[in-house]
């Protein structure tokens, strides 16, 4: 299609729903530079940053490899909070503590509040987290790297999605475990 003056990107976002809605998306960028050059003014009503990352495919390969991580981080967390929650510390409590030390986090910071509130209403859907984490694993089955953490996360993705989840939200995937656990997680009022 070059020869004939077409250009195609793969440019995919981050921010969710309320990135889309200030305009604030981060986008990811992979086909001809001088395409995305030309093209990024119409971009920049969308969004806040804008990362060029290769040729075709590149920025796909960018957006599952930070989604990947964001679903591990997500599954951290279920996992710590209810373990914290079942043993006694309260959540908002563990929150603090998350939030002052090494393992504080965007995604947590971000997604504990609605956890807290009991409120999975979708940002990012959880099947929509399982299929990109799923397309990471292809990717990496393709390249020989074996993802043996991100292989058990899109599990706890499916697991959730067999319960029910699949529509709401990625914080959603907390209630496999919780049911497992037989705890809920919810912030005490001070």
């Amino acid at each position: 299609l070059s020869n004939k003056g077409l250009y195609f990107l793969d440019a995919p976002c981050t921010g969710s729903k309320p990135g889309a809605e200030k305009a604030t998306l981060t986008f990811m960028i992979g086909g001809d530079q001088d395409a995305f050059n030309r093209t990024k003014p119409y971009f920049e009503p969308m969004g806040k940053q804008f990362y060029y990352c290769g040729g075709p495919g590149m920025g796909l390969q960018a957006k599952l490899t930070q989604n990947l991580i964001l679903a591990n981080i997500m599954q951290a967390f279920n996992e710590g909070l209810v373990l914290s929650t079942k043993g006694g510390i309260e959540p908002g409590l563990m929150l603090e503590i998350l939030e002052n030390s090494a393992a504080k986090s965007g995604l947590i910071a971000f997604k504990a509040p609605y956890v807290f509130k009991r409120d999975f209403s979708t940002n990012f859907a959880a099947k929509w987290m399982h299929k990109d984490v799923t397309l990471a694993l292809e990717s990496a089955r393709e390249m020989d790297i074996p993802l043996p953490q991100t292989s058990l996360t899109q599990q706890m993705f499916r697991a959730a999605m067999a319960m029910g989840f699949a529509d709401e939200d990625i914080c959603a995937t907390v209630k496999v475990m919780e049911q497992w656990a037989g705890v809920e997680i919810k912030a005490q009022q001070h």
